[in-house]
């Protein structure tokens, strides 16, 4: 097992903050694609994960690099923060989930159990549980504190579970897979709830609604469909990108959608209307895209580095 690490960067080495044509501002600094980023609950920090085996945190408004992990599990999938923020769960390729503190960087927890890459990882509303999916067909369910493992779940087909999310009371899970379907589980028995068809290629990911009414999932059939949470209706159905669609994300207010494609471009959609209100293209394809907790911001993952634009321009 490769050593947990903290990675000391020297100044002179130093991630550098550049300001785009479009006032967007790019984070630089990992050496391999970024795969997965997220803001922390108070807005101040970005977490980003990348190919390169590192876990980095950077200032949201300078684009210092407070700190860079290197994680030990060949390369990162996903990232993922509690409402407190206090933690921040990396799924990896090599088949485990490692938590970290978020204010240190030091090594908490390593969760195995999963066959296969993890591809998705999910906390709680509480905290106090962590989901991940993974390319070996299956959903689990993990103490966040312990890493115990509480819940496997099985869809009872063979493709891999490809997203993760809990709904914002935490008696749901989501999940997309490779068989183009959205499933909604059961939290606490792990029943199957709900099963939504409708997309013609494979889920890359899934969002509920701040409200917990609606539920997002991307898709590689180059569109994003909304959901009702409760029957399972398909609402809309968001035409727009002409390439795999990787990532999702609701505003905090839950009025706008944000996608990101592999056609390098980012873009905002209106959830009530369908309509596309802005888009944003950068010089890579985007993984993950995620909103600051004010809605003012969108962070996107492009190529080797994070990109940040203000919603309002």
């Amino acid at each position: 097992m490769t050593r947990l690490a903290l990675l000391v960067v020297a100044s002179a080495l130093a991630p550098s903050l550049a300001r785009g044509a479009d006032d967007s501002l790019t984070f630089a600094g990992h050496k391999g694609f970024v795969t997965a980023v997220a803001f922390t609950p108070d807005g101040k920090r970005i977490v980003s994960g990348s190919e390169d085996d590192t876990v980095r945190l950077w200032d949201a408004k300078t684009g210092k690099e407070v700190w860079s992990v290197e994680v030990g599990g060949k390369g990162v999938t996903s990232v993922a923060l509690p409402p407190g923020g206090k933690r921040i769960a990396v799924g990896c390729w090599e088949r485990s989930t490692r938590v970290f503190d978020a204010e240190s960087g030091k090594a908490l927890l390593t969760l195995k159990g999963h066959k296969e890459t993890v591809t998705s990882v999910a906390f709680s509303p509480c905290s106090e549980r962590i989901a991940t999916g993974s390319a070996d067909d299956t959903l689990k369910v993990w103490d966040a504190k312990t890493g115990k493992l509480l819940l496997t779940l099985e869809s009872g087909n063979d493709y891999d579970v490809t997203a993760v999310c809990f709904s914002p009371d935490g008696k749901r899970i989501a999940s997309g897979d490779g068989d183009n379907i959205v499933t909604v589980w059961n939290a606490k028995t792990g029943d199957e709830e709900l099963t939504l068809s409708g997309h013609d290629a494979i889920v890359t990911a899934v969002a509920f609604s701040p409200d917990g009414k609606r539920l997002a999932s991307a898709s590689r059939d180059d569109t994003v469909r909304v959901w009702d949470a409760k029957t399972g209706k398909c609402l809309l159905t968001l035409k727009g990108h002409t390439e795999d669609v990787t990532s999702v994300a609701f505003s905090p207010d839950g009025k706008r959608l944000a996608s990101g494609s592999e056609d390098k471009t980012v873009r905002l959609w209106d959830v009530v209307t369908g309509d596309e209100v802005a888009v944003r293209k950068g010089k890579n394809p985007v993984a993950s895209v995620a909103f600051s907790p004010n809605g003012k911001r969108i962070a996107a993952a492009c190529g080797n580095a994070v990109v940040v634009w203000e919603v309002s321009k």
